[in-house]
């Protein structure tokens, strides 16, 4: 039987210039697969959370800027570059928290600088294998950041996650999941606790779905009920993904995740954030740097409901994301290792074996 796992999360239909992804607004009731043509339909599915997942968002960022690329009919390199950072600029600006977005876009533009002298043909074609490699690369990434992940638990242990860090974060397997689903493969049968994380519901809507789909022991738990499972000794570790971490080790996650890490601390369970190297952005100092998006006060006032639930008028500060400090995180999963405190040197660490094995591929 068909689950949500068999579905491409993003994928590449060249021959109809599309960007093809699940509308992950309308999991888990429907699965609607859409195509992304222009790029005003690219950056729409990006900030209205039809795709999302910073993995994710940067392989859609990808594809869709080789496709605008691809539709830029000039021989000129220097008209046909003026209207690539148009473009580019354009995309970036969708969603400001998540680094993988401008991470990829940035990987795209080097394509187009570094071969400046070939035919403009070539170029586009240059694009198109950097884009498909970003994707290909972000599965042998989330494969290797559940091996280093598995590390750090044991069979039949319980596992707390919170937001959605899965596959339909990503391309395959998921950052905060990975760990969970090779886990599955191999007999360790976890106990998953899925935060529903308000006010868009990614972890009952996604997490929740997808790993019950995939036959993984899950119970959705509300946001507030994470202090009660761990006091009742049911959790053994968190894992959560992560848009952005600062130099310093803290990172910005989707909002609730510093709550969820203070509850962690104060009964004695580990926090693990699964972040690619590169969700590492060491040009920001700490997480008080960090751009932080201001959503739509309609998401926390009605989205979810047949009738509005909160006093018309009221005052709403909707917060994307929150800072998880530093202090509160036993490691950070990368798929170079595990970096742990003080992350600066870890960090410095993790990036000169990534810079020797640049290289390599993931088995």
């Amino acid at each position: 039987m068909k689950t949500i796992r068999d579905y491409e999360t993003v994928a590449l239909d060249d021959e109809n210039g599309a960007v093809v992804i699940i509308d992950q607004t309308k999991l888990p009731g429907t699965t609607e697969i859409i195509s992304l043509k222009t790029g005003e339909e690219i950056w729409d599915a990006i900030y209205l959370l039809k795709v999302r997942g910073a993995p994710a968002i940067g392989v859609t960022a990808a594809f869709g800027i080789y496709l605008l690329a691809k539709k830029i009919q000039t021989d000129d390199f220097d008209t046909f570059y003026q209207e690539f950072q148009k473009q580019k600029d354009y995309l970036d600006s969708s969603r400001p928290t998540a680094v993988n977005l401008s991470w990829a876009l940035r990987r795209m533009e080097q394509v187009c600088l570094a071969n400046r002298e070939k035919p403009i043909a070539e170029i586009k074609a240059l694009l198109k294998a950097e884009a498909l490699e970003i994707k290909e690369e972000d599965i042998r990434v989330c494969k290797a950041i559940g091996e280093y992940g598995l590390s750090l638990v044991k069979p039949g242990d319980g596992i707390l996650t919170h937001c959605n860090a899965g596959q339909l974060a990503a391309c395959k397997y998921g950052t905060a999941t990975a760990p969970i689903y090779l886990g599955e493969e191999r007999g360790y049968h976890f106990r998953v606790f899925a935060d529903e994380t308000r006010p868009l519901l990614q972890g009952a809507r996604l997490t929740a779905y997808e790993l019950f789909s995939s036959g993984v022991d899950v119970t959705l738990i509300c946001d507030n009920m994470s202090g009660t499972v761990m006091r009742n000794g049911w959790v053994n570790a968190v894992f959560v993904g992560c848009d952005r971490v600062a130099a310093n080790g803290d990172t910005a996650n989707k909002i609730g995740t510093s709550v969820v890490a203070a509850v962690a601390k104060r009964y004695n369970v580990p926090v693990y954030i699964c972040a690619p190297t590169a969700t590492i952005d060491l040009s920001t100092p700490t997480g008080a740097d960090i751009t932080i998006e201001q959503r739509p006060a309609h998401e926390v006032t009605q989205m979810w409901y047949r009738e509005p639930m909160a006093p018309e008028g009221v005052k709403v500060f909707n917060p994307a994301f929150d800072i998880t400090d530093h202090d509160l995180i036993a490691g950070i999963v990368t798929e170079y290792g595990i970096a742990r405190e003080p992350y600066t040197e870890s960090f410095r660490e993790i990036f000169a074996r990534k810079k020797e094995r640049d290289s390599h591929k993931f088995n």
